[in-house]
């Protein structure tokens, strides 16, 4: 007997669907058959993601393939997840290493001064508003202008707000190396950011509603099209 098809957690009510149940608890459902409560993981981790692949491509739409990516790899091998870290940590290694693969394969070379100047003279869109535009532009370019090690450890630290002990473990490095890369990131940008160190920066790279839509839209689609045994479906 065919199963009943199941439909995803529609738009603003799956952010609450999930309650205060606990990510580990949300897992379980979904290993249990409850599909569409993987959406609810999605939404709970998709600014968080977004942000450390996008600090480590630099590109907004190599990320979000990066994420639809990420995110149908974890569903997979969701039986992998045995609790021993928390699964936020879990999955931002996943995107770490799908980013880092992503990035070896390029063929290509993209100059920092180029980005930075798109960055800046790109047209903020209706998310982006209530922030002082060419002071996101500004933090945005900096922050670019790192390097890839300092600038993943200043995204997951300052940025997203995660601790020393959180990014060490998503980052597969050792504390000591998280507090060696934030320092030279933040003396790096010290002149960019002396006056900018509140709010603002909490709001760069920002992953709206609209874009967190289309992606967990996506990945649904294709989580939905898999077998019922987990398999991924035929190229």
């Amino acid at each position: 007997m065919d199963m009943p098809h199941e439909q995803p957690l529609a738009g603003v009510a799956v952010e609450t669907a999930g309650g205060d149940a606990s990510d580990e608890t949300i897992v379980e459902r979904v290993r249990s058959g409850q599909r569409a409560a993987f959406e609810v993981l999605m939404r709970r981790h998709n600014q968080l993601l977004y942000r450390v692949v996008r600090a480590i491509l630099r590109d907004q739409a190599e990320t979000e393939d990066v994420l639809q990516e990420t995110y149908v790899r974890a569903f997979m091998h969701l039986d992998q997840f045995l609790g021993r870290a928390r699964f936020s940590t879990w999955l931002t290694r996943i995107a770490v290493h799908e980013a880092l693969h992503r990035r070896k394969r390029r063929q290509r070379f993209v100059d920092f001064e180029a980005v930075a100047d798109g960055l800046a003279a790109a047209t903020p869109n209706p998310e982006e508003r209530a922030v002082d535009r060419e002071l996101r532009a500004a933090l945005e370019a900096a922050i670019d202008r790192l390097p890839e090690d300092f600038r993943t450890v200043f995204v997951l630290r300052d940025v997203e707000g995660l601790s020393t002990t959180q990014t060490a473990e998503s980052l597969e490095i050792r504390e000591a190396t998280v507090k060696t890369r934030l320092y030279r990131a933040r003396r790096q940008l010290r002149r960019h950011l002396d006056t900018a160190m509140g709010q603002p920066v909490r709001e760069v790279f920002g992953f709206g509603r609209e874009r967190c839509d289309r992606l967990v839209a996506a990945v649904m689609r294709r989580i939905d099209a898999m077998p019922r045994d987990g398999a991924a479906p035929p190229d």
